[in-house]
């Protein structure tokens, strides 16, 4: 494993390396944190940080028929997708479950797509496959990097300035990074996503927007953004603020049998899901219809809130369980500034918050109960049974 530009560039200043970086000779290992990493979550609340986050594939889609060969292919409505704007999307299994999740922004007629790093290569491997006779050619671009922004200041003043985004621009939208573009492609572009919660019990959101950008360019960048008020953050911030804000990565708060409905993954773009209902066929849409139509998912995403006294943490993947019973599998585990140790879980969804629980070798954990999103919809195709019943 190769450390980031960024890394290297701090790491006599500071820096300490992720300890939870992949191990492969493919992946970038990035900055855990630069000396302070609650500090570094606190900046992010009350002004701007900046975080590493090239460990990310990055695939362009160029062709005329990329954006209808995407729609067939994945679970976000995108066929229509305008110039400058983005989604979110999944690749699902035949049974419905979650192979892959992925950003997509279209930018003067080419599609650019980015994942977690270990998923870029088999999802450029899915795409070739469904190549067909479209007019398409997905190509991996590990020369283009993924900076993230987050924080209330990086819509507003010296920030928003020097990116040239407008403060007004909604989430989804994109633009061109200033003096970083020609004729043929983007040389970097920035993407507002969605906003991140401060927490399950708090009134306010962080905004996020994304920067993707050369190599050769990463380091200017990253300058340019600290010299206009950012301070730079790692991991261990992105992870404690995400957690915070109940968004699970694919492949660290997931297993191989995570369906999107577990994540609070439905939904459009209007709706910052990735899994739009109003689509045509695509693999595993049976199951998602099916179990918004007729049933319910058999877990679901919560916040746990652990015991703080214990010296070690549970291991991600380590079991969740009530009465010694295992009832779910605890994901990304980090220590917040404010909420302490705190961690995202997947766990039967009849598992409520007064459930004592234990993850790993015995540690007290509990379910905060704001972090429960209550389905109470009328489901059509239960409503259509229970009329031919008579009921």
């Amino acid at each position: 494993m190769a450390p980031s530009p960024i890394l290297t560039r701090y790491s006599t200043k500071g820096a300490v390396a992720d300890p939870h970086s992949p191990a492969d000779d493919s992946s970038t290992t990035l900055a855990w944190h630069y000396g302070d990493p609650l500090g570094e979550q606190r900046a992010a609340v009350r002004g701007a940080v900046i975080i590493d986050r090239s460990d990310r594939a990055v695939i362009e889609v160029p062709g005329s028929d990329r954006l209808a060969w995407l729609h067939n292919i994945s679970s976000q409505h995108v066929s229509h997708l305008a110039d400058r704007l983005s989604a979110e999307s999944l690749s699902l299994d035949i049974n419905g479950r979650i192979e892959d999740h992925f950003v997509v922004t279209d930018v003067d007629e080419v599609t650019w797509i980015d994942t977690e790093g270990d998923r870029g290569t088999p999802l450029l491997d899915f795409f070739t496959k469904m190549i067909f006779w479209s007019d398409v050619a997905p190509a991996a671009r590990p020369d283009m990097k993924v900076l993230t922004l987050i924080g209330p200041d990086v819509l507003r003043g010296p920030i928003a300035e020097v990116l040239d985004i407008d403060p007004d621009a909604a989430p989804y939208t994109a633009g061109d990074l200033p003096e970083a573009h020609h004729e043929e492609e983007p040389l970097g572009f920035w993407r507002i996503m969605p906003p991140l919660s401060e927490g399950p019990h708090a009134s306010g959101v962080l905004p996020v927007v994304d920067l993707v950008v050369p190599e050769s360019q990463i380091v200017s960048w990253w300058d340019t953004v600290l010299e206009a008020g950012a301070r730079a953050a790692g991991s261990w911030a992105f992870d404690a603020l995400r957690v915070a804000g109940m968004h699970p990565r694919l492949g660290i708060d997931t297993d191989e049998r995570t369906i999107p409905h577990e994540l609070n993954w439905i939904g459009g773009p209007e709706e910052f899901g990735a899994v739009h209902l109003d689509k045509g066929c695509y693999r595993g849409q049976e199951t998602v219809a099916r179990v918004h139509n007729l049933g319910k998912p058999p877990r679901r995403l919560v916040l746990l809130h652990l015991d703080g006294s214990a010296d070690d943490k549970p291991e991600l993947g380590a079991a969740v369980t009530a009465g010694g019973r295992t009832v779910g599998r605890l994901g990304t585990v980090i220590d917040h500034f404010e909420l302490g140790p705190i961690a995202l879980a997947l766990v039967k969804s009849g598992i409520g918050p007064d459930v004592e629980l234990e993850v790993g070798d015995g540690l007290p954990a509990r379910i905060d109960p704001d972090s429960i999103k209550v389905d109470d919809r009328v489901q059509a195709g239960r409503a259509a049974i229970d009329k031919l019943r008579g009921r």
